[in-house]
């Protein structure tokens, strides 16, 4: 059985219920891949350099932010995203993806977060009109995007726990390159998005992993340990 390393970009805290919920879901993802998923912390204090990145076959940006470095989590999205690395980033991490692909690919290098930086000139990142702080609700999937794919339909419900999204200011210049929207709620507000030229990188304002705590495999789950297993299969070369 080959096995799956994946990264869990992100700071432990036994008590949220995503990082409960993500060992699970990868470890039923794992068994319907025929695969063995293992998994690391990956503590954003401690995301200096790409050294800490190079031994993993995917990664996952996960909940529970502000992260206690914002510099390490954006460098493990963006070494993800450069070197085609399968990626998922759920809540916090889907914020921060956004953010990644601002500066980096935009050139918007004083995109920001308005949970930590309130008073920022350009804040991707703002508070939601109603909070999702433990909500939940139907979302529309865009037609053949993956993660229309990987749930093998276009609608879906799903929960979260957050305040933040995309700022609707930046929406349209956000979406207009290589990142896309893949899901928005029934009032038309922007839930995951992904990048079309990557082999598999996608992220979401919901929290798919919640479905294993109910036994379920989350559909998106299983995509990215099938694209991660793939993965495993290429060495990774940094340049």
């Amino acid at each position: 059985m080959k096995t799956v390393r994946i990264g869990l970009v992100g700071d432990f805290d036994p008590t949220v219920t995503a990082h409960q919920a993500i060992p699970m879901a990868l470890q039923l993802a794992g068994e319907s891949n025929g695969a063995n998923v293992t998994t690391n912390w990956l503590p954003t204090d401690e995301i200096t350099d790409v050294e800490s990145l190079k031994n993993f076959d995917g990664f996952w940006c996960v909940p529970a932010s502000p992260y206690r470095s914002m510099n390490g989590a954006l460098l493990a999205i963006q070494f993800a995203r450069e070197h085609n690395i399968p990626f998922l980033g759920t809540c916090g991490g889907f914020q921060h993806t956004v953010i990644e692909y601002a500066r980096n690919v935009l050139g918007w290098r004083d995109s920001e977060h308005a949970e930590t930086s309130p008073n920022a000139n350009r804040a991707i990142i703002t508070p939601l009109a109603c909070s999702l702080v433990e909500q939940s609700e139907t979302l529309r999937m865009v037609p053949n995007t993956r993660l229309a794919v990987a749930y093998g339909k276009l609608e879906t419900y799903e929960g979260y726990h957050c305040s933040y999204g995309i700022n609707p200011q930046y929406r349209d210049a956000l979406m207009a390159g290589s990142l896309r929207m893949s899901a928005e709620d029934w009032g038309g507000e922007l839930r995951a998005v992904e990048l079309n030229d990557h082999p598999f990188f996608v992220a979401t304002l919901f929290q798919p992993e919640r479905a294993a705590l109910r036994g379920e495999v989350p559909p998106i789950v299983r995509a990215f340990v099938s694209a991660s297993l793939a993965r495993a299969t290429q060495p990774i070369t940094v340049g």
